[in-house]
């Protein structure tokens, strides 16, 4: 039984070091190769679903997009969606639910989509801060409430990203340190409990790699 309900979330490891970390590569092993002339059933569901993203980010992103684009997106969501399934297994460390990977991935495509609009397409940025059919009295304040959405964007997908992932880990955590405090008949109720969460988890894992994906297109596509 841990002593720290927290301390599966410490990426320290033999000698200080954090070496928890690099089970973020991890997902790497898991893409199909193509080593045959036929393509066995998993490289063809991985392509499905590769074809399919690529398909739904090219029309978010609009014909204004560069070809290849949409390359980034499907391999921040592949990236995460490994992270976030991987962590659901036992003592494989989920580095998606802490803020320091999530900003990393957050921050520096905001930074980069909002030095490119602004240099670019600065009047096209301007517009988008004050929506269409405004009132000329409330434009001021539209201004400055648009300017803050804007400014938390970044964060708003960090910490929507890794508040999931706690939250999910700690419940199990929280689970299965009860067990050894039950008898056997709720032992039976705490299993089926614990499955139907770890059910639920596991589509939490896909749902936020991809809710993160698809805000990340949503706001390239308004720089263009």
């Amino acid at each position: 039984m841990m002593t720290n309900l927290f301390s599966s979330f410490d990426p320290g490891t033999y000698m200080n070091l954090s070496l928890n970390w690099m089970s973020t590569l991890l997902g790497i092993l898991f893409i199909p190769m193509m080593f045959w002339l036929i393509p066995s059933r998993y490289n063809y569901l991985w392509n499905k679903i590769i074809l399919t993203l690529h398909n739904e980010f090219k029309i978010l992103l609009g014909n204004n997009s560069i070809k290849g684009s949409t390359l980034i997106f499907i391999s921040i969501f592949s990236m995460i969606m490994f992270n976030n399934f991987l962590g659901l297994f036992p003592y494989i460390f989920t580095s998606s639910s802490h803020m320091v990977m999530t900003l990393t991935l957050a921050l520096p495509m905001w930074l980069s989509f909002m030095i490119y609009g602004w240099i670019n397409n600065t009047m096209h940025m301007f517009t988008h801060l004050v929506p269409q059919g405004t009132p000329p009295i409330l434009m001021p304040f539209m201004v400055c409430i648009e300017t803050i959405s804007n400014f938390i964007r970044p964060g708003t997908l960090a910490v929507r990203l890794a508040a999931n992932m706690i939250a999910g880990h700690l419940l199990l955590t929280l689970l299965g340190n009860t067990g050894p405090s039950m008898n056997l008949i709720l032992i039976n109720f705490l299993i089926i409990t614990q499955l139907l969460l770890l059910l639920l988890e596991s589509a939490v894992s896909i749902i936020q790699s991809y809710v993160f994906a698809v805000l990340t297109t949503l706001y390239s596509s308004e720089v263009n």
